[in-house]
């Protein structure tokens, strides 16, 4: 049974169908890419799937067995289905290790302090961000910096998946190298991993498998270098002269 699974699910906005009849499937484990243009329903797909800031129109959606579309985003986490955000989302008026402490506590209610400080700090040291910074505020850190608060907060909640709203965005090439080690990392830790990206190249050196959407809706899916070989692909990344070409 996959660990993740999406029937049918829409998201309109008035006239605007931002999800149209979206399924997918991602298994205990794997990296599992998810591509399209701008503007094309990554992010929207995130939020139904996390509940945060709302859930599906209509369709199915079940988290190891259990359906989740009408569950709360504090509900859906706590059963270990954590995300980040395209925008680097920290409380930037408290410190590092105050944020890194907050998902610690905010994955297990009822932890002990000493627990959650234990967690808080192995999180931290992963994403590389050492004791020196714990004690800066979020909001003086750099962008790579904030982006790795923002994964060690999610990874201190004790995930079981993990959805990642473009990692890559607004780096620099080696950060980008960087970040593409971290995230490999994260899956080795038996953390399965579903990554947003406009990027092929970066969700080509990661995913197993590839979905690309475009309007909201399912454009190709399967294994990545048939994915953006893919002439519906092609065309919408390029446009149709630079695909016949």
């Amino acid at each position: 049974m996959p660990l993740l699974e999406v029937e049918g699910v829409s998201k309109a906005f008035g006239s605007l169908k931002a999800v149209d009849d979206v399924s997918l499937a991602v298994e205990a484990g794997e990296i599992f890419g998810i591509a399209g243009p701008n503007g094309s329903g990554k992010s929207t797909l995130f939020n139904v799937i996390t509940g945060i800031p709302f859930g599906p129109d209509r369709g199915r959606i079940r988290f190891d067995g259990t359906d989740i579309q009408a569950r709360s985003g504090n509900g859906i986490a706590r059963l270990g289905l954590a995300r980040t955000f395209q925008r680097e989302t920290s409380f930037d008026g408290l410190t590092v290790f105050e944020n890194a402490l907050i998902g610690a506590g905010y994955g297990k209610p009822g932890r002990r302090a000493a627990e959650a400080r234990s967690r808080a700090v192995e999180a931290l040291e992963f994403v590389g961000l050492s004791s020196p910074a714990f004690g800066r505020l979020a909001g003086e850190l750099s962008v790579f910096d904030r982006k790795c608060l923002m994964l060690a907060t999610a990874i201190a909640t004790e995930p079981r998946m993990l959805l990642l709203d473009e990692p890559a965005s607004s780096l620099t090439k080696p950060e980008i190298e960087t970040s593409i080690g971290l995230i490999r990392r994260t899956a080795e830790r038996g953390i399965t991993v579903v990554l947003i990206e406009h990027v092929l190249t970066f969700l080509m050196s990661l995913s197993q498998h590839l979905l690309v959407l475009n309007q909201g809706r399912v454009l190709a899916a399967g294994e990545p270098k048939s994915v953006i070989a893919d002439p519906r692909v092609v065309e919408a990344y390029l446009g149709t002269r630079r695909s016949a070409a």
